[in-house]
């Protein structure tokens, strides 16, 4: 079976670096799958799991945004955050979702306040999800 090899990295350095028959990613356009021997290309990618297929297993990573630069026998993801599912501090990330939706709930006339709550709730939610599906 062919593979492709896979390297998450965020600017603290490496996070995974394995060998995937594919890999799923959501891009900003939408989700993308990657098989050995896909075309090269670059995209931006939203906060949202990543999962990696290798044969009959799959491993499940938070990425907060970034970019995935595709080559045929290569895919890096370029992550600003991104964290395994067992690396997940599942009571953190629950909090953090929390304070997150009780601040959306107060009223508050600041859009960058707002987004910044928003985009908290998003990773929030983003973890909560990853370290599930890793269970």
């Amino acid at each position: 079976m062919k593979t492709v090899k896979v390297s998450v990295v965020t600017p603290d350095g490496p996070v995974r670096e394995t060998d995937a028959t594919m890999i799923i990613a959501a891009a900003e356009s939408g989700e993308i799958g990657i098989l050995p021997g896909h075309i090269s290309t670059v995209a931006p990618l939203r906060i949202a799991p990543l999962r990696i297929i290798s044969g009959d297993k799959e491993e499940v990573i938070a990425v907060h945004g970034g970019f995935i630069e595709v080559r045929p026998d290569v895919v890096t993801i370029l992550a600003q955050i991104a964290e395994t599912a067992d690396g997940i501090d599942i009571d953190r990330a629950k909090a953090a979702a929390k304070r997150a939706e009780e601040a959306l709930r107060a009223k508050q006339d600041d859009d960058v306040d707002r987004a910044i709550h928003e985009l908290a709730l998003k990773r929030a939610d983003n973890r909560i999800n990853v370290h599930q599906m890793g269970q």
